[in-house]
């Protein structure tokens, strides 16, 4: 279950956390993201989201939009957000620690060096994966390989690009989740925003057969015209998906 603790400025965790109860807590692996560069901030923003998410511990704890090219150096800077996320870890309320992306992968594998560096290893790591990220700025060609050698958990977002990939009208919403499906992720986190997206979402799952050489070649081949100057991928290359930039007291 994924989340953040900016989402609809925190209503998001509440109403999960509200769903999670009379047990179900123990039944799933619960996710949520953190904005704070600073080491007060995150820690402050952590123990909000466990408070709305009703809960005293988060599985997957990560460092949200990863999107600037100096935010992995705020992530390992002195009084940083990995101190407070190795608080959390030590007392029991994360048990694992990732960071997101949509920005583009040189920030990504920017950040993995910066983690080589530092002695430190990311359990996960979440940027868009999808039929037209294979063109332009890509995540799945630049990031995903680097994951697998270095056996990070790799989280695929934004398979339909927030609804945008379908606009180019060239392929369809269950070959959209396939091709994301059929790519070494760990999990493909789907929007669910209507009753339909979820049925959208188990009807892929339940039709899936991985994908033949030719079958992928023929998919991209159709979606490179469309992909290759960014339009249908906004996250890339506009600012309108980049919550922190738009609410810089986020950041701490």
């Amino acid at each position: 279950m994924d989340n953040c603790w900016d989402y609809n400025d925190g209503e998001s965790e509440k109403r999960m956390g509200r769903a999670l109860r009379d047990g179900y807590r123990q039944k799933v692996f619960l996710m949520t993201k953190f904005d704070g560069r600073t080491k007060a901030a995150a820690a402050r923003q952590i123990d909000e989201s466990l408070a709305r998410l009703e809960t005293d511990r988060v599985d997957l704890m990560q460092y949200h939009e990863n999107i600037r090219l100096e935010d992995p150096d705020r992530f390992f800077a002195s009084g940083g957000p990995l101190e407070a996320l190795m608080a959390a870890k030590q007392a029991g309320k994360i048990r694992y620690i990732g960071f997101t992306g949509h920005k583009d992968p040189v920030v990504h594998l920017r950040m993995l060096d910066q983690a080589k560096q530092h002695g430190f290893h990311f359990d996960t790591c979440q940027m868009p994966l999808n039929v037209m990220d294979a063109h332009f700025r890509s995540f799945v060609h630049q990031v995903v390989p680097r994951l697998v050698e270095q056996g990070i958990g790799v989280l695929g977002m934004k398979p339909l690009g927030s609804g945008e990939v379908l606009r180019a009208k060239v392929v369809t919403p269950i070959e959209c989740l396939h091709y994301a499906l059929n790519l070494p992720t760990s999990v493909v986190i789907n929007g669910c925003d209507s009753v339909d997206r979820v049925h959208q979402a188990l009807e892929a799952v339940r039709s899936f057969k991985p994908l033949s050489d030719a079958e992928v070649a023929a998919l991209l081949a159709r979606t490179k015209d469309a992909a290759l100057t960014g339009k249908y991928e906004p996250f890339k290359t506009d600012t309108m998906f980049d919550g922190t930039a738009q609410n810089p007291q986020w950041l701490g």
